[in-house]
């Protein structure tokens, strides 16, 4: 019985020294980083007290504001700073509006002071802890911002550069010269050998009331070649007929532009009714990119804009063109728009169904502020900036963003050209501003009048 009771008495001692020893260690902590955040704020030169440096110090002061009434938001008789709010260093997510005991730890809460120069708006970084973080700063600029989006296009034909071939009276196929869809053509190109019946009698109504003699005849002239050209005859032809004195039943169809025949509606031997439509020809001059652009990107494309492409059929040549529309359709399963591009296609390499990259440039004339990406802190709620002040002091600053491009973000509102942003460690530097009450500050969050504050700061 003696060596079990021995026993349990040197676990209660082992337990005691552990708990102790942890204790120990964690005020050690504590008070290290208690030192280490005034050495991110150091006391302002010439207050009327040094503010708390370690735990003791912070409980000490607590149980002062315990004892004098004070609380969060009224100013300390004794360091002539004013209280921001209590907290527990140990969790410091947590703010309190009252002096107390911390319900986390067996320990008094800290409370925390506002800068007496900037009454909390501000943190100040001592220059060896700047060079230890390695903040770096850049300054506000004016430029123009040219966003780049990168997207792939399919390409397909310029439907504003086709001609359609018809015939405008009853017409016999007698030869077919182009026979076969998808060939190319050039401008002038003969297509198709044709017999019109029909012109025969207009045509020589007309050359019986030239040949006339007599006085008053023009009227008459001037009606029968009317009536050849009502029976579908161009000028050309009209003028064809008059200098050769025959009538000319048999036409022959040209190209009217140089592409590809995408449509071939006529056989030798057929009967073609008027207005029948026997080609449809597509240029190659200039061709589509329909590129799929994510509805994110869309505000960033405006017609007019240049296009730089490039395509695995022609290696090493740069494509260039412009954006005619962004077509007002959602892809439901891929939310994206389609922006349709002009490319110029002069050597015609370019085909339907071939795919390209493309990078549209939109250099835009208006200026606008300028600050590095990496620089904007997005809180969820709000996006916010460090601004680098005079004698190592940051503020936080809200601000309004545009597009973005090249690792710089347009400003809309909230800073002015020649100010300072920090665009790197500003992650820390809000972190401190944060227990410092900075960000409660700027959401303009009322604290609750009750002990604890339930939101984080």
């Amino acid at each position: 019985m003696n060596q079990k009771l021995k026993t349990v008495w040197l676990g209660l001692i082992a337990a005691g020294a552990f708990a102790a020893g942890g204790y120990g260690l964690y005020a050690l902590g504590m008070n290290q980083g208690m030192a280490l955040g005034m050495a991110m704020s150091p006391p302002t030169p010439g207050a009327p007290a040094a503010m708390p440096q370690t735990i003791a110090q912070g409980e000490e002061a607590t149980r002062r504001h315990i004892n004098a009434g004070i609380k969060a938001g009224d100013t300390d008789p004794v360091t002539g700073h004013k209280i921001l709010y209590y907290h527990d260093p140990m969790v410091p997510g947590n703010q309190f509006d009252k002096p107390a005991k911390s319900p986390f730890m067996d320990m008094m809460l800290v409370p925390v002071y506002a800068d007496s120069d900037s009454d909390g708006s501000q943190v100040t970084v001592s220059p060896r802890i700047q060079q230890n973080l390695g903040v770096r700063t850049a300054p506000v600029t004016e430029g123009s911002l040219s966003p780049q989006v990168s997207a792939v296009g399919n390409i397909a034909f310029n439907e504003r550069d086709q001609a359609i071939v018809q015939t405008r009276a009853t017409a016999y196929v007698e030869r077919l010269l182009v026979r076969a869809a998808l060939d190319r053509v050039a401008k002038g190109q003969p297509l198709a050998e044709l017999y019109i019946p029909d012109w025969i009698a207009a045509q020589e109504e007309f050359l019986s009331v030239r040949s006339m003699q007599g006085h008053g005849l023009s009227p008459l002239v001037d009606a029968a070649r009317q009536r050849m050209r009502l029976a579908g005859m161009n000028e050309a032809q009209v003028k064809a007929v008059e200098s050769s004195g025959q009538a000319q039943a048999r036409i022959t169809l040209v190209a009217p532009i140089g592409g590809v025949v995408t449509e071939l509606m006529a056989r030798e031997g057929m009967t073609m009714m008027p207005g029948a439509t026997l080609f449809r020809i597509n240029s190659l001059s200039t061709v589509w990119a329909n590129a799929e652009v994510p509805e994110s990107q869309a505000a960033l494309i405006r017609p007019g804009a240049k296009v730089q492409a490039t395509s695995a059929a022609a290696p090493g040549t740069l494509l260039r063109g412009t954006v005619q529309a962004v077509l007002p359709e959602v892809n439901a399963s891929t939310r994206t728009l389609k922006a349709r591009v002009e490319l110029a296609n002069p050597s015609g390499v370019l085909v339907p169904g071939m795919f390209v990259a493309m990078q549209f440039l939109d250099l835009r004339a208006a200026k606008s502020l300028l600050i590095p990406t990496e620089a904007v802190i997005q809180t969820g709620t709000r996006v916010v900036v460090m601004v680098a002040q005079d004698k190592g002091k940051f503020i936080p600053v809200e601000v309004e963003t545009g597009i973005e491009s090249s690792g710089q973000t347009e400003i809309k509102r909230g800073l002015q050209v020649g100010q300072r942003v920090v665009v790197s460690s500003q992650f820390l530097i809000d972190s401190e501003a944060s227990l410092k009450g900075v960000q409660a500050r700027l959401n303009d969050v009322p604290q609750a009048q009750g002990n604890a504050v339930g939101s984080k700061p």
